[in-house]
């Protein structure tokens, strides 16, 4: 893909450029809430629909695959349409898929709008970022790093307790109904206010590494989703959708680094090591924090008893710290190398995923999960303007979007393969401790004859499976602190930033 030789200069002040922050801030947070606010309303929304947990997963799987495949074709999208264009009608679109989802009355309606909202999404948060960079001059790169990682960061982690009041006090509909005040707002505003930075380049269409992309991200998506439910390569679906996306993905690579004649993606930004070694930084990430958001909720909500208003209130704790923490490393990050931010906030990951690990028990109460979660949340406000700005360091203007699809996509995938890797994880732990467990409730047991003296065989089975589960929540997390510690060496194959890199957008 060959961007536009002239970049205007779209900088902006005074009262304009805090209404094109408020409304970029507003649609980037319309989706980052998006990725997790329906976690905790499934269970409401399978029973309203009258839809099985299996049929129930499509509503988070939809979304999620149409997100994935557009990911990569935003720099693509903006240089053919125009950024501001492409921008303001991804926001529309968004929305008006918004009210269809919160007007559904059967699955297919809806499954059919996330899909919708999910492709006019994925390139709001890439978008957002490369505007916010372009709104503020040049030396103030770290605070649009800043306020863009709030409001990254801050989206995934505010979803579940929002969901859980919306789902509780009122209704499931408001999980989606809610973004129509934002999502007009930004659209109105960034319509009549925001500057494209460069015209829009009509070139060439490239169907077929589009079809390919499509084809590879959309399986490998279906794959981690729907493998566990399926019993993963002893189901002839899973296995055909494994051999389409590697064959889809194979031939896409050959296809845009030696045939296309306008590649839709510029693969070749790979060959930078920064950008190599940051996007998979970024999919440790992705993995690290989605993936909690995958097991507290269902762990708190199901072993513990949690209402999803007191289980989505845990995430809080975990954003409280990144508010706090992100001015603080904004102000640092032109002092500090990024490479020593981003080793420290793995350590802090990890370490906090330790803690919660520790905590993992059948009486823990909220308060109990404190140490950990904030820890974390320290630990995530040193990773994404670090990691940013050391892609930054190591890219060119024209390749700043190119890298930044690149670890934006990272993420997303990190997170889909850690959900995916942790239910597998789960339910292999759970059965393991089930059959050790259960090996030592005998009659000679002195424990076991005295419970059964006032309760059932079948209470105690359940009384097992449930220490079961409790002990695969904890081994759960601990893979996440395994992976946050086995992800520091990375940082090493980072190079240093410049000191006066170009500003251009990288997407954590």
């Amino acid at each position: 893909m060959n961007a536009p030789e002239e970049h205007r200069d779209v900088t902006e002040h005074g009262l304009r450029r805090v209404l094109i922050v408020s409304a970029v801030m507003a649609a980037a947070l319309m989706q980052t809430l998006d990725a997790t606010i329906t976690n905790v309303a499934l269970p409401t929304i399978q029973g309203n629909l009258g839809a099985s947990q299996d049929e129930g997963t499509w509503i988070v799987t939809a979304y999620t695959i149409a997100a994935i495949v557009v990911i990569p074709l935003t720099p693509w999208l903006q240089n053919r349409f125009g950024r501001r264009n492409y921008f303001v009608a991804s926001i529309a679109g968004f929305t008006f898929a918004s009210v269809v989802c919160g007007a559904s009355d059967n699955l297919g309606v809806l499954i059919a709008a996330r899909v919708v909202q999910g492709a006019f999404g994925g390139g709001l948060l890439a978008t957002a970022q490369a505007i916010l960079r372009d709104t503020f001059p040049p030396e103030r790169l770290g605070t649009s790093q800043g306020i863009f990682a709030l409001g990254a960061i801050l989206g995934p982690a505010l979803g579940p307790p929002l969901g859980g009041i919306l789902v509780d006090n009122y209704a499931w509909n408001w999980v989606f109904d809610i973004n129509v005040v934002p999502g007009l707002f930004s659209a109105i505003v960034l319509f009549a206010l925001l500057k494209d930075p460069a015209q829009a380049h009509h070139g060439p269409v490239d169907f077929v590494g589009l079809l390919l992309l499509a084809t590879g991200l959309g399986s490998l998506q279906y794959v981690l989703t729907e493998g566990e439910l399926r019993d993963w390569f002893a189901d002839s679906v899973i296995a055909s959708m494994t051999a389409l996306s590697a064959v889809s993905l194979t031939v896409f690579c050959y296809w845009e680094l030696f045939r296309a004649r306008a590649p839709m993606v510029d693969l070749r930004i790979l060959g930078n090591r920064t950008v190599a070694a940051g996007s998979v930084l970024a999919l440790a990430l992705g993995a690290a924090i989605f993936g909690s958001t995958y097991t507290l909720p269902q762990f708190t909500q199901g072993l513990l008893g949690f209402t999803p208003t007191l289980s989505g209130a845990l995430f809080i704790l975990r954003a409280a710290p990144i508010m706090l923490a992100t001015p603080f490393v904004v102000r640092l990050s032109g002092r500090i190398d990024a490479r020593i931010f981003l080793g420290v906030g793995f350590c802090m990951i990890a370490a906090g995923s330790v803690l919660q690990a520790r905590v993992t028990t059948s009486m823990t109460d909220f308060w109990t999960f404190a140490p950990g979660l904030i820890l974390t949340g320290f630990g995530a406000a040193f990773l994404y303007v670090p990691l940013s700005i050391a892609v930054l360091g190591a890219t060119t203007l024209s390749e700043g979007p190119k890298a930044g699809a690149f670890v934006n996509l990272a993420t997303q995938l990190g997170g889909s393969i850690s959900v995916a890797g942790l239910a597998v994880l789960l339910d292999r732990r759970e059965t393991l401790y089930y059959q050790v467990l259960a090996g030592t409730q005998t009659a000679a047991n002195a424990a076991v004859h005295q419970y059964l003296e006032h309760g059932s065989l079948a209470q105690l089975a359940q009384l097992v499976r449930s220490q079961a589960q409790i002990l695969a929540y904890g081994d759960a997390t601990m893979a996440i602190a395994l992976l946050s510690f086995a992800c520091i060496p990375l940082v090493l194959f980072m190079r240093k930033p410049k000191p006066h890199a170009a500003p251009v957008a990288v997407h954590a």
